[in-house]
């Protein structure tokens, strides 16, 4: 049969096990949907079966649904009609004499198949324990209210996806940047406030039950515009003194 799945999470490192009562029957990496064939193990009796899919990481997806098994009825053979047998007169034949015959026996040696099953280690068993693995979540989502700031510019986080009532830290370089609480529908928002901030993209987390994941982009304003009007401003009053000073001398030779 065919196994297909949706609405699970993507998530590194992580596989989704698929059993019928209990007794594990396929396996599948870790994926949004998709499908994967298995097979009903013998002896399975008809009726209802449980059928489960569930990641190695939990928070990645569980799922479950019914089996139905249905026995085929068993297939009557008839034996073929019986011929009475036919007898033949006998025939008789004159003896004949043949040269000894010589019989060669060969002997094989026996062929010994050995079948090695390889065993998962443990590491790639288990799965990855990185909060990267919640960055694609359908669970929810972390929005930053602009993609590119300044040091000292205003920054606010809004989110979705965490349970109700859930305490929500954000933090960014293990660094506290700002806290709240989820509302009832799991919603919440809050000022997003760098102790201090340095160029380049930072990433902004936000925990509460769930990992969610924004960035943002530090830049640093450039100052050659101040400078060049300072220098206009400054020319301009020296081109002034230079005019009155030229009048005081017009005047004097007068």
């Amino acid at each position: 049969m065919t196994i297909s799945w949706s609405g699970f999470i993507t998530c590194r490192a992580v596989s989704i096990v698929f059993a019928l009562d209990g007794t594990q029957i396929a396996t599948a990496a870790s994926s949004a949907s998709g499908s994967v064939g298995a097979t009903v193990p013998a002896g399975t009796a008809a009726g209802s079966h449980k059928l489960t899919a569930t990641s190695t990481n939990t928070k990645c997806g569980t799922a479950g649904s019914a089996l139905r098994v249905i026995l085929p009825p068993p297939t009557t053979t008839q034996p073929p009609p019986t011929k009475p047998p036919v007898t033949q007169p006998p025939v008789t034949q004159p003896p004949v004499t043949r040269p000894p015959v010589v019989t060669t026996t060969t002997t094989t040696p026996p062929v010994t198949t050995t079948t090695t099953t390889d065993t998962p280690s443990s590491s790639s068993a288990t799965p990855s324990s990185s909060t990267d693995a919640f960055t694609s979540s359908g669970d929810g989502v972390l929005l930053l209210d602009k993609d590119n700031i300044q040091p000292g510019d205003a920054l606010t986080a809004t989110g979705t996806g965490c349970p109700k009532g859930a305490p929500v830290k954000l933090t960014s370089l293990g660094q506290s940047v700002g806290a709240t609480t989820a509302d009832d529908n799991g919603e919440f928002k809050s000022p997003v406030k760098f102790a201090s901030i340095e160029p380049g993209r930072h990433r902004v987390r936000a925990e509460c039950g769930i990992t969610l994941v924004g960035n943002v982009d530090v830049t640093l304003s450039s100052s050659s515009g101040g400078t060049t009007s300072t220098l206009v401003v400054l020319l301009f009053f020296l081109l002034i003194g230079a005019a009155m000073l030229r009048r005081q001398f017009t005047g004097l030779r007068r």
